[in-house]
This record gives structure tokens, sequence and C-alpha cells, in this order.
């Protein structure tokens, strides 16, 4: 969408309708980094072409990888581990994924010249040091020094070393940055990890590279090993929990509608969203599920839920929910009593400072919230009902910023301008398309 605001002047009609939303992105991203290490042609069906993913394609372009689009399905021609055939001064530009910035890296700590690593405005605000320092132990050499922000240039080195490595904060891009160290490290890293998103654990397994994991309630003890090579691989991406779950409270904040969403992938450690809904009274069903490549895949049920019962949200499910956060908010925002979430100081390392913004929006809305730097309590109006007029400006062009205030405007009625409606192409192209599909009036 390339206008630069859209209004919503009226609340979305009742709706029984069938999605498809668009691939996982965190699977997309994965699938390309681990298809450019492997050996030979490996294809992607349903392959998402969000602004992250085609982000991902660009750099492994410039480093060498030969990579072909025939309609939905993306081949990668791989050149096998620390295959990369590139130039001096080359520039990779991760735009707006701190998934892309931070995972490539991993795959550069040989890498006999300085590479630059950019992003946009706001990847560049992001905290960088939480994956140069476990590489820096391991090897690599990062400029400027101390720096721990984007731009910084990476240069490889051939003494490379195992590490035990601790990841505290649960986040599963930092702990991912370690595990595909390894793919070009000599004898076995060991990782104590928070739990969090567990994709690449279940690519290592599904392509046979050498892992061991050991779990208890906190933690995932995982050792991993460089393989000797990487066989080429085809998968079918499922589609995004991440996407799905702007529909989901779409439709339990509207009256008298159903959905279902065919094929999402609901991996356990992603449906934090759902766990959280479902504690508040939404009784959201998952059928048809299979298994491919490691992953879970479902439909997704949902119906209308008037009555939402507020929570305080067990901090065991943060790490599952973390993108989900935001639209969360709009169902704490309608539902009866007081919700508090607390220990997600990790949105504000997200692609603006979500918790931030979305108190904002909340409090734009009559809704009283007390937040800090960690926790945020949202009283609920169950007779939520806006008349009123709403500006949401989002600099940051915050994907997920977006969308939000357009299911707030859709959910809760009132006369909205929402601005930067293009920085949905950041992980969700189609969002606009199947809104107008559902009845949602957009101008």
């Amino acid at each position: 969408m390339c206008k630069k605001v859209i209004n919503i002047k009226n609340k979305i009609k009742k709706f029984d309708k069938k999605i498809y939303v668009d691939g996982d992105k965190s699977i997309s991203i994965r699938w390309a980094l681990f298809s450019s290490q492997a050996i030979g042609k490996s294809v992607a069906h349903n392959f998402p072409k969000s602004e992250d993913v085609i982000n991902t394609l660009k750099c492994l372009q410039k480093l060498g990888i030969k990579i072909k689009f025939i309609n939905k399905n993306c081949e990668i021609i791989g050149r096998g581990i620390n295959g990369f055939n590139y130039k001096k001064n080359i520039v990779l530009n991760a735009g707006n994924s701190g998934t892309l910035g931070r995972l490539i890296l991993s795959l550069l700590i040989k890498s006999p010249y300085k590479i630059k690593i950019t992003g946009d405005k706001s990847l560049s605000k992001r905290d960088f040091s939480r994956v140069i320092n476990p590489l820096k132990r391991i090897g690599a050499n990062f400029y400027p020094k101390n720096k721990e922000k984007l731009p910084i240039f990476i240069k490889g080195s051939e003494l490379l070393r195992p590490i035990n490595y601790f990841e505290e904060r649960g986040s599963a891009q930092c702990k991912s940055c370690v595990m595909l160290a390894s793919l070009n490290t000599p004898g076995e890293i060991v990782i104590k990890a928070k739990k969090s998103r567990n994709h690449t654990e279940n690519i290592f397994n599904f392509l046979k590279i050498p892992i061991k994991i050991r779990k208890n309630k906190k933690f995932d003890f995982i050792r991993v090993k460089k393989p000797q090579l990487i066989q080429s691989f085809n998968v079918k991406i499922p589609g995004d929990i991440s996407s799905s779950a702007f529909f989901i409270v779409l439709t339990l904040l509207s009256k008298n509608s159903k959905i279902i969403i065919k094929n999402v992938n609901v991996n356990s450690t992603r449906i934090g969203v759902i766990k959280i809904l479902n504690k508040m009274g939404a009784k959201i069903k998952l059928k048809n599920i299979k298994y491919k490549y490691g992953e879970k895949c479902a439909d997704i049920f949902v119906k209308s839920r008037q009555n939402l019962k507020s929570i305080n949200c067990p901090t065991n499910l943060n790490s599952s929910a973390i993108d989900e956060f935001l639209i969360l908010f709009l169902c704490a925002a309608k539902a009866k009593g007081v919700s508090y979430f607390k220990d997600i100081s990790e949105l504000n390392q997200k692609e603006s400072p979500r918790l931030k913004i979305g108190s904002q929006i909340l409090k734009m809305m009559g809704i009283k919230v007390k937040v800090n730097d960690n926790s945020i309590k949202i009283y609920g109006n169950p007779n939520l009902d806006l008349k009123k007029k709403y500006v949401v400006k989002n600099n940051l062009q915050d994907h997920r910023v977006l969308m939000m205030s357009v299911i707030a405007a859709l959910s809760f009625g009132g006369d909205w301008r929402i601005f930067n409606p293009s920085s949905v192409n950041t992980s969700f192209p189609s969002f606009f398309k199947l809104i107008r599909y559902l009845g949602g009036n957009l101008n």
C-alpha cells in the first residue's frame, strides 16, 4: 500500500470466513540462511515476500548465492558451509530485521574481508552487543571496537574456538546466532538458554546437524557441533502465528463473527498468544494438527467473545508471545478487571519501544494504564466504544504498531487516521487485502 495515511470510520461488520496468512517470517529467514550453507538446490513453497525476508535474499545474493523466484516458490542454490563468494567492501543491509541482522553475522565469522552490516533507522537503534560479545569470544572481529549498534563491520578469523554461552534474556535470536556459529567452529559449543523459540533447534534436528538438547522448567541446555556438510532440503512454509494473532483478536472483539485461519505454524514456543487469550476466556481451538519439518501446524478456529476476563499474565509465557503483546493489550483493554503484564522489557528491544507506544495508544483510547520500563497494568473497560477522532503517527514505522491501530479502529469504532500503512510490508504484505476480504472499510 503506497498511501501515506489510511482512514477508518466504521467498526467491521460480522464475518464468517476462512483465510490463509502469509508464510512464517522466522522460519523463512532461517530456511534461507541454512539453504545458503547446504549443497545444491533447496526449495521453499509458500514463501512470503515480506521485506524482512526479501532483504535476507538480497544479502545472500551479495554473498554469491544464486536465488530464483517462481510464483510462490523460492529456490536457493547453496554452496556449502562457508561457501560464500564475494568481493571486498560489500555492504549487507538488514533493513528492519533483527533476525537477519543478528543471525547473518554468525555465518560471516570466517570472512577474510571486512563486511559492513547496516539497517534502517529502527534497527540501527537496537542493541547488537548481545550477539557481538559471544561471537567475539568465538573469534570474530568487529569494528569500530566497542560499538554496539549498526552500522558495524565484521571480519572473520581462521582461529575459531567453541565457547560456553549463557543466554539469559529469552532471546531466540541470540541463541540462534551462537548455534549457527557452530557451523564454522571446531569442537562443541555449549549453550544454557532461557526458554525461547526453538525453530533453529528444529532445523538442526531436521537436517541431522549434531545437536543434543536437555530441558528443565526454566532453561534449555544445548550442545552443538560443526557438521561435515548440510544436504539441500525442501519445505512448505506454514502461516505465521504472529500475523494470525491480529485476525484472532479482531474476531474475538467483533460481534457474532467466526474465522478459520488455515495451516498456521503452532510451534509450542510460539503460541503464547493463544494460551494467554484462552486464559482470558477466548476458547480458541486448534484442528487438523500436522507435523512437518519438525514444526507443528494446525488450523486455528476462533469465535467472537464478548466477556473476556482480565489476566495476571504468567511470565513463563512471555517469550512465546513477545511479538503479540501489542495486540494482546487490546483484549486487556476490553476485559473486565485489571490485567498485569510484567517482565516484558524485551518489548523495548523491538522495532520501536513497543511498551511505551502501546501504552500511549491505550491512553489515547481512554484506557487507564500504569506502565514502567518492565511492566504494564491495563484497567479494562468491557463497554469500550470509541466515538472521538484518533491519530496514530508512528515515526519508526513499526509494522505491529500499525496493525494494532487498525484492529483497534475496526473493533472499537471512532474516526481514525493511521500513518505509514506501507510498514505492513515488513512482515505481512497481504494484511490490508485480508482486512478488506473480511469486510473492513479502509479509505
